[in-house]
């Protein structure tokens, strides 16, 4: 079993996170639940709300996941759009077909892609979408560039993502809870490791203002963030140039 270690630069950082979330993709849904109080799902909602997307439309879901947020950009395009949500776990895009067709949705499908090497033609998709996935990335300005490079001229990137509090009372109970009650629910669960990575990857990712900073650098403009939760969530949006 993989002990993960947030150092990027390690040439098998990427392929542990991916077998971590292989591992784990039949208890997901459920570690989101339980880590956010089931509040993952309005997130979610204001996160696609900011696509500005349309019927019609064409969205791109970058490390999907189970496919929620895929779900909830599925219907704002409807009828006549598409999505694709891509992921580099089968095992979680097994999760989100399932989804799809209980649901009955349309214009949906999911596939494996890598993050850093999209499979899609450039300025293809009127939105590219990430829910806490960003900070997974083994080469996050690598990963910008991609999106930015699938989306249409005037097109928008979403970013959904947690962050770390920068004044008491919130950062208190950030760490209290990251760092001392999520490795504990960790310790008594089939996964350990999962519980002990959340925490390290989100200490080791950027500041909001420093995410901001690094879209900037990957040529998005028209660039801002809304802070929610008391700044533990942060939900950045940006246009490629048009």
């Amino acid at each position: 079993m993989d002990t993960i270690n947030d150092n990027r630069q390690s040439p098998d950082f990427a392929g542990q996170v991916n077998r971590m979330f292989d591992r784990v993709a039949g208890r997901y849904d459920a570690l989101n639940s339980v880590m956010t109080a089931g509040l993952h799902h309005r997130w979610r909602q204001r996160a696609a709300e900011r696509t500005e997307l349309r019927p019609g439309d064409s969205a791109l879901d970058v490390c999907c996941g189970t496919g929620d947020l895929a779900l909830e950009l599925a219907g704002r395009v409807a009828p006549g759009g598409h999505v694709v949500g891509c992921d580099f776990s089968e095992p979680m895009l097994d999760l989100a077909r399932e989804k799809t067709a209980a649901r009955g949705t349309e214009g949906l499908r999911f596939e494996w892609a890598d993050a850093l090497e999209l499979p899609y033609d450039a300025e293809r998709f009127d939105a590219v979408t990430v829910g806490f996935g960003v900070r997974n990335l083994a080469d996050l300005d690598r990963g910008l560039r991609e999106m930015a490079r699938v989306l249409k001229p005037g097109g928008r990137l979403v970013i959904l993502e947690i962050t770390t509090p920068a004044r008491p009372p919130l950062s208190t109970f950030f760490s209290l809870w990251f760092d001392r009650i999520v490795p504990l629910l960790g310790s008594f669960s089939a996964e350990p490791e999962a519980y002990s990575y959340l925490p390290e990857s989100v200490r080791s990712f950027p500041s909001p203002r420093g995410l901001a900073e690094k879209m900037d650098a990957a040529g998005f403009e028209r660039i801002r963030y809304t802070v929610l939760a008391g700044g533990i969530i942060a939900i950045h949006s940006g246009a490629r140039p048009g």
